[in-house]
């Protein structure tokens, strides 16, 4: 099997693999050409991310500066998905993100893992484990998503949470490590921040 394809079974490679190096190269260069693109050449940046994702929906948008080991190559996207300033994808192999999902500025999404044992680190091997992320999350600034984590719908993460579990859907969770404070409920449902209530008649008007 070449290292290629190891980089998406979970078992040791050697990302250094010249075929590897070879499309990496590629990817880093459109990258580094789409964080060139002014904020107003929208129409270009869309038709870029279409060429640098393995799958991005419609509507979707990133804040430069955006870093990504293989520039997107590995991430899909659905529609309407925002990510703030400085999001790091670290997609050596699969990252899947749903609808309507946000990311805060400094996000930090890894699927790269090196071994424990340091014979194994001095040749330079690696193991990945894809990420799963479901529809209209909210990842708040400087959360840390680590290999191998699925989290559920609706879920929301607050700010500088390092998530190294499984989350279910339609919660809150916080900390380092991140844990389930608690159920999305009806106090949801009157108030959008503290005590600050939510006025649906003049959302919906």
């Amino acid at each position: 099997m070449r290292m290629k394809d190891k980089m998406h079974t979970g078992e040791l490679y050697l990302p250094g693999d010249e075929e590897i190096l070879e499309w990496q190269m590629k990817c880093l260069d459109r990258l580094y050409e789409f964080n060139r693109l002014r904020p107003s050449e929208a129409e270009k940046r869309q038709a870029m991310m279409k060429e640098m994702f393995a799958e991005i929906g419609e509507n979707c948008y990133i804040e430069s500066p955006f870093y990504s080991n293989f520039g997107g190559g590995h991430c899909h996207w659905g529609n309407n998905v925002y990510a703030n300033f400085n999001l790091t994808l670290v997609d050596d192999t699969h990252i899947y993100v749903g609808d309507n999902t946000m990311f805060g500025p400094n996000v930090i999404i890894a699927t790269a893992g090196h071994p424990i044992l340091p014979e194994l680190r001095e040749q330079a091997y690696q193991y990945n484990a894809p990420v799963h992320i479901g529809k209209n999350c909210w990842l708040g600034a400087g959360v840390i998503v680590l290999p191998g984590i699925t989290i559920g719908d609706n879920v929301v993460i607050g700010a500088g949470s390092i998530v190294t579990k499984n989350l279910p859907p339609n919660v809150v969770a916080v900390g380092n490590p991140c844990r389930v404070l608690r159920e999305i409920d009806e106090h949801d449902k009157e108030y959008y921040f503290k005590n600050r209530r939510i006025d649906w008649n003049q959302r919906n008007g």
